[in-house]
């Protein structure tokens, strides 16, 4: 039998280990109340926060922050406790990883995972840091104290799980965020994970290699077929592409519209020594995408892998003991049981056990082929298990003078799992890749294979399983590395350049097609060779048309106003590169059509091949695209890793079963409209609104599979309904800056605006200059900040 402890759990607390660091952090602490901080706002909310130092400053986001998302930040306290069914009830849902999940689930998988000791003796000792994350939490408390119960927004006004942040709350959300990519995007496959009966068949079910990618891919970060992946474009130009000689960045993430993963708008000062606006996102003091006076940077997702599997022997007479290297090894099981008030009255509060190797939780997938048999169950381990570096990466990443200074300051591996791209006011501009990725091999890979069926799923959907019967399986322990286990930072792809670079959450193998790539990098980190998706394509040949001058524009170098413009061109690029062979098949098979085909047929001809709101039949193409990339052998010009941004292009409407199958996805586009009540050549802005007070506001941009830079998606909906498309995924915080004598010259714009609650003036107030594709100006300098002053500033002691 396994070791086996059972646990329930009482309201969570701070535990003593924590309190111990709290303790000796205190001891050099000014008395409460003999500093102040300052937070002005400025148009649409943003925050402007001064104070002397690094607590005041997150004392102050902590306050200004939950003004405007005090019930976001409080119901995600409750998904970390674990504690979301005792209070919103066993039959709701929650956000955890990359989906949603029932909220007992929620539950049993925080409280089996979240260790609160652990996590105390993982914290960053840095002074600045334990000091600014002590600050946050005072912050938010004295918003809590300040404001009431009865002064909250309705949505958690005077509710019973509105209660302080303590610091070990704060410490799992920065946990939650961290293995968002990972074990928490797993966590339906921990929670599946249950020893297999003694009857049960000691071989896996046999699984498609096709279904078996799908099912990986869809629990993907960044290449989720269904949507809702987290991605972005950044895009960062050096002194040889710009047309003042300055760095200029584009920063364009593209994140969910709701919950923590929303950016918030702030400006933190410290008079003399850091200076740095931008966004944030989650429970967070620190700028994460932004700026100063001498660099911008921004983030996209990374292709880096942040797990492996592994495959385990088990013993034959007991499927809780699994061998290395020849030695039985029994699993730890922690049994989990919620508290009564969490269950539906009259029935017993969810159970579970979890079971636990030295490699990592126990895992199943059985749609993948990875179930837990009688013979072989797989582990899952997570790099960025514990990994409390980030605050103090993009603490330094702030007072940053220029991109070296940048790339020292993710040396120690806080940054998780994006890339940078960054430039300074120099002329220079970097692309690095420095986040946390198992330290894994092609060698190790190779030498380390499990069974062929486990192994192939690494070249089929990017799934790293490696053989657990055996201890030298283990990740490589490289001594530079900060992070155990992890690659250190001189074996990431890094470059820096005085032309120019981008991503669009493909790897570094394109980073700028006329650089070679970095040498020698593991295949975890992301592949090279591959297609890429159109957004990557689009991107590229856009910087390449511009530089090149055969955009139509005058001169061959990049500014902030064109680059402006060229993100918001909503140009579709699946539609660029398809539609001239969609319109002669329709043109050459007419009589051979149905009328919906027909009606098809003549709304795509007539279509602009754009996104924006105006675009009539763009409603068509996206579900007629939806459909017609799947279709086999759909390219007719196939891909060419030498020739990787105009391939693979065109349709195949010259072979039969492709274009049957072509015009059969484009019948069903037309009845798809048809039976959510649009016409096939209706606008975008028919069918992707959003009421904003009243007001129908219209939602530029579109979906992955479609390739525009400016991506909106709906996740969770497969296609068209009666409301058209309910954007809540996609462009968020975009930012555009360069850099003057003075300093940064940047203008930015919120999608969804400073505040989660609808009742806000704050909320969806910055989406109509979207519509418009206008921006705001950010106020950096003092002058600026007064000039667009809202309201009084507010001065609080701490």
């Amino acid at each position: 039998m396994p070791l086996k402890t059972t646990a329930r759990f009482a309201p969570t607390g701070t535990v003593l280990a924590v309190a111990t660091l709290l303790l000796a952090a205190c001891a050099s602490t000014p008395a409460p109340g003999s500093r102040s901080v300052s937070i002005e706002r400025t148009t649409h909310g943003i925050a402007h926060i001064t104070a002397p130092d690094y607590e005041g400053l997150a004392y102050g986001v902590g306050y200004a922050h939950a003004q405007d998302n005090v019930c976001q930040t409080a119901e995600h306290l409750l998904t970390v406790r674990g504690e979301r069914a005792q209070f919103l009830g066993p039959a709701g849902t929650g956000e955890l990883g990359l989906g949603r999940m029932p909220n007992p689930q929620i539950d049993l998988f925080v409280r089996a995972h979240m260790d609160d000791a652990a996590l105390a003796r993982a914290a960053d000792t840095d002074p600045e840091v334990r000091a600014a994350l002590r600050g946050y939490v005072a912050g938010y408390n004295r918003y809590l104290q300040d404001a009431g119960p009865g002064g909250l927004p309705e949505a958690c006004r005077g509710k019973p799980w509105v209660r302080p942040m303590t610091q070990a709350d704060l410490s799992r959300t920065t946990e939650m965020s961290m293995i968002q990519g990972g074990l928490a995007a797993l966590a339906g496959a921990v929670l599946a994970a249950e020893p297999p009966a003694a009857k049960t068949s000691a071989l896996a079910p046999v699984v498609d290699p096709q279904e078996a990618a799908r099912e990986v891919a869809r629990l993907s970060f960044n290449n989720n077929p269904e949507g809702g992946e987290l991605g972005s474009n950044g895009w960062a130009f050096g002194r040889n592409a710009t047309q003042d000689g300055r760095g200029l960045v584009l920063g364009n993430p593209h994140f969910p519209w709701s919950g923590t993963n929303r950016f918030w708008e702030m400006h933190l000062t410290i008079p003399g020594k850091m200076d740095v606006m931008g966004a944030t996102g989650g429970l967070s003091p620190v700028v994460s995408i932004g700026f100063n006076k001498d660099v911008a940077w921004t983030h996209t997702v990374s292709t880096g892998k942040r797990f492996t599997l592994y495959e385990l022997k088990l013993d034959p007479s007991d499927p809780t003991v699994y061998i290395v290297d020849g030695q039985r090894r029994k699993m730890t099981a922690k049994t989990v049981v919620l508290p009564a008030e969490s269950a539906a009255p009259g029935a017993a509060p969810a159970k579970k056990t979890f079971y636990s190797t030295e490699w990592g939780p126990v895992v199943a997938l059985p749609r993948a082929g990875l179930g837990w048999t009688s013979t072989t169950a797989y582990a899952i381990r997570d790099v960025n298990t514990l990994n409390t570096r980030s605050a103090r990466a993009w603490m330094q990443m702030g007072r940053a003078r220029n991109v070296n200074e940048l790339r020292t300051a993710m040396g120690r591996q806080g940054i998780p799992w994006i890339n940078t791209i960054g430039a300074d006011r120099e002329g220079n501009a970097m692309y690095a890749d420095l986040s946390v990725v198992p330290d894994v091999s092609a060698e190790l890979l190779k030498s380390c294979a499990p069974s062929p069926a486990a192994a192939g799923l690494m070249n089929t959907a990017g799934l790293a399983v490696l053989d657990g019967s055996r201890a030298a399986c283990e990740w490589k322990r490289d001594s530079a590395a900060a992070m155990p286990g992890a690659i250190p930072p001189e074996r990431m792809p890094v470059v820096v350049t005085q032309d120019w670079v981008q991503n669009s959450n493909d790897s570094f193998w394109l980073a700028n097609p006329r650089i070679a790539p970095p040498a020698n990098i593991s295949p975890l980190v992301g592949p090279m060779g591959v297609p890429q998706r159109l957004r990557t394509r689009s991107g590229i040949l856009e910087i390449e048309s511009r530089l090149a001058g055969s955009d139509g524009l005058p001169g061959k170098k990049m500014g902030a106003d064109v680059l402006r413009s060229v993100i918001f061109r909503d140009k579709n690029h699946a539609g660029e590169i398809v539609m001239d062979d969609l319109a002669a098949g329709c043109k050459a098979n007419t009589s051979a059509l149905t009328p919906d085909q027909q009606q098809g047929c003549r709304a795509l001809a007539a279509w602009n091949r754009t996104s924006t709101p105006e675009a009539k039949g763009a409603p068509l193409f996206r579900e007629f695209w939806r459909k017609a990339k799947d279709v086999p052998k759909v390219w007719r010009v196939p891909f060419d890793p030498a020739r990787p941004v105009v391939t693979p292009a065109g349709l195949d409407m010259a072979t039969p079963a492709t274009r049957e199958a072509v015009f059969k996805a484009l019948g069903d586009a037309v009845a798809a409209l048809r039976t959510a009540g649009f016409a096939p050549d209706a606008a975008l802005a028919e069918a992707q609104t959003r009421m904003v007070r009243g007001q129908k506001v219209a939602i530029p941009g579109g979906d992955e599979f479609e390739g525009v830079l400016n991506k909106v998606e709906s996740q969770g909906q497969r296609v068209i309904g009666a409301n058209g498309y309910n954007i809540n995924y996609g462009t968020s915080y975009i930012q555009v800056v360069g850099f003057d004598e003075r300093g940064p010259v940047a203008q930015a714009l919120l999608t969804y605006g400073q505040s989660s609650d609808p009742a806000s003036p704050r909320a969806y107030d910055q989406l109509a200059m979207f519509s418009q594709k206008k921006w705001l100006p950010m106020p950096f300098h003092r002058a600026d900040v007064e000039a667009q002053r809202v309201g009084a500033p507010v001065q609080l002691a701490y």
